[in-house]
């Protein structure tokens, strides 16, 4: 991407002008050396790849003299535990899924993906211009970090399992890897959700200590090799409807740079988060085509399945709403924001799309 040409586009994260002239800033610029804390391993090149963006980007803008290095899930800490070393200032920042943290508070979802929630367009509407980063921001400051979007893997896949699902019933007491609301929803519906990191999802699943696991698409589940131990792969997955990772900055680390170099931060998290969903459409197809050959059979969720789920589910946040008052204060906008999303994505995008795949060439 042209730096100009995006530097000037990217108004939506409020930092149209920043670091226009990088050179001059090098010139006199301290020199800050930040760690970047990941919950991703390496081998995912394109969820762990946008902390190398922004690390790339930063390092650019600034005339090297900010530099950030980037460590993989389980270096500096498990990826389910970022939050908690940049809380804590152990790494400036990290590069993580907020949804992994609902245990400290459930409103942790919005930011990444609720079940039947936003799509990617939608979530990133919301954040930028449908008040999300402002409500999101008042969360986080009670834990000493700063917020950005840094990424998102669209519309997720519904899982792989050992055995087929042909009904409600064929969930029950199926152990399943499945994080968050997600895991919980499932849990109504008579399954047992496991919490797995990633790199043990695999021998979990080729043992037999779980029956099934959900990751995030083709293009990552083949990678992880997922085909290998479970044919039946599952779509959609109802609970990252458009899941949004983020860069999280610990909040004292934050106010100690240079205005332009909050400035390069934010152009370049933005751009991450730009460059990941594009990455992610333009990899998915070509991946599931290559599962398909490999003998994966693709299964449609029951129907008994997705309207039992979407009933648990908006049950769930009303009940969260009534006992949590900072899940109920972003609730209520969440909720109305979506409504007018839908709406309009149903009118113009859906009525497109059935046009076009029902006229293919």
């Amino acid at each position: 991407m042209e730096r100009r040409s995006f530097l000037k586009k990217a108004g939506a994260t409020g930092v149209a002008a920043a670091v226009v002239s990088a050179p001059a800033l090098a010139a006199d610029g301290p020199t800050v050396r930040w760690r970047l804390a990941s919950s991703f391993p390496k081998s995912l090149d394109t969820i762990y790849g946008a902390a190398e963006q922004l690390s790339k980007r930063v390092a650019e803008l600034t005339g090297g003299k900010f530099q950030i290095r980037v460590f993989p899930g389980g270096e500096i800490a498990p990826g389910n535990q970022v939050l908690d070393v940049v809380q804590n200032g152990t790494v400036e920042c990290g590069h993580t899924a907020s949804y992994y943290y609902v245990g400290k508070n459930k409103a942790f979802a919005f930011d990444t993906s609720l079940p039947f929630g936003l799509t990617a367009r939608q979530q990133n509407a919301w954040l930028y211009y449908g008040g999300g980063m402002k409500a999101m921001r008042e969360l986080f400051a009670q834990y000493n970090i700063v917020n950005f979007p840094g990424g998102n893997t669209g519309c997720q896949m519904g899982g792989w399992f050992r055995n087929e699902v042909k009904s409600l019933a064929d969930l029950k007491g199926l152990k399943m890897r499945i994080p968050g609301f997600g895991g919980e929803i499932m849990a109504k519906l008579g399954a047992i959700p496991q919490s797995i990191p990633g790199g043990d999802i695999y021998p979990a699943l080729e043992k037999g200590t779980i029956d099934a696991t959900e990751w995030v698409g083709p293009y990552d589940d083949e990678k992880l090799g997922f085909y290998k131990v479970a044919k039946f792969y599952y779509y959609p997955g109802f609970w990252e409807p458009g899941p949004n990772l983020s860069f999280y900055v610990n909040s004292k680390e934050w106010a100690k740079l240079p205005k332009e170099y909050q400035q390069a931060f934010e152009v370049a998290s933005a751009e991450a988060n730009l460059l990941m969903l594009a990455e992610y459409d333009a990899k998915n197809p070509q991946a599931l085509v290559s599962l398909l050959q490999k003998g994966t059979k693709l299964k449609k969720y029951p129907a008994d399945i997705m309207k039992a789920a979407h009933t648990e589910a908006f049950k769930l946040y009303e009940e969260e709403a009534a006992k949590n008052p900072a899940f109920a204060k972003i609730y209520g906008p969440w909720k109305k924001f979506r409504a007018m999303e839908h709406g309009w994505f149903n009118l113009a995008e859906l009525g497109m799309e059935n046009f076009m795949y029902s006229n293919k060439k």
